[in-house]
């Protein structure tokens, strides 16, 4: 795990103009064969935590999960790992409006711009409607954020939206409470309940 995490920061200095050969070194030491690339954190958060949920070890399986920070960095991922780059196998979990960055962007670098796994709206949207909004209010109150919740949702701007959307919402207004509530809302889910673009992403890594 700390090899595949030295990939993962290898990646991260390469794509942002640092050289690209530690990466290489690594990607051929550690049989990595497979990237997945995620829009941010949280999204990665995630897809760890359903992989320890499925005794998965990924890095064990030569696949490394890459969070971009943001969807427009695709192109940029792509072009060094995929075909043009390392030759990895690229594969993606994306909001629906940024499905094109992600199409586009792996087109370009000659990889299959239809193994992309696209949420309704986002992931947090997704993992709200799986585990229901009263579910997800236990979670808050387990964490000690269920005060800060109400009081949110007694916000102008709040009142009558629907809850699921008030607690996607909610998530995005700390600083890295979407990535922690992206490992706890996945952890909370019965096993048939992973939202679909999630689980087939799983399923798929399996190929």
């Amino acid at each position: 795990m700390v090899d595949m995490k030295a990939f993962q920061d290898a990646v991260g200095h390469w794509a942002a103009g640092g050289p690209g050969e530690p990466a290489r070194q690594l990607a051929d030491g550690l049989g990595v064969r497979t990237a997945v690339l995620l829009e941010g954190l949280s999204d990665l958060a995630a897809v760890e935590a359903l992989a320890a949920a499925r005794e998965r070890d990924l890095g064990a399986e030569g696949v490394c999960v890459v969070a971009m920070g943001g969807a427009m960095s695709v192109g940029r991922y792509a072009a060094l790992l995929g075909p043009t780059g390392l030759g990895l196998r690229l594969t993606g979990l994306c909001d629906e409006n940024e499905k094109g960055f992600y199409e586009r962007g792996l087109a370009r670098a000659r990889a299959r711009p239809d193994d992309i796994h696209v949420c309704a709206a986002d992931l947090e949207d997704e993992l709200i409607r799986a585990l229901g909004t009263a579910t997800v209010e236990d979670i808050f109150r387990a964490e000690g954020d269920v005060r800060a919740w109400q009081t949110f949702r007694r916000q102008p701007a709040q009142l009558g939206r629907p809850p699921h959307q008030q607690a996607r919402r909610f998530l995005g207004t700390k600083k890295g409470r979407k990535i922690r509530y992206g490992r706890l809302l996945v952890e909370a889910l019965a096993p048939d309940r992973v939202p679909p673009p999630l689980d087939t992403l799983l399923t798929h890594l399996h190929r």
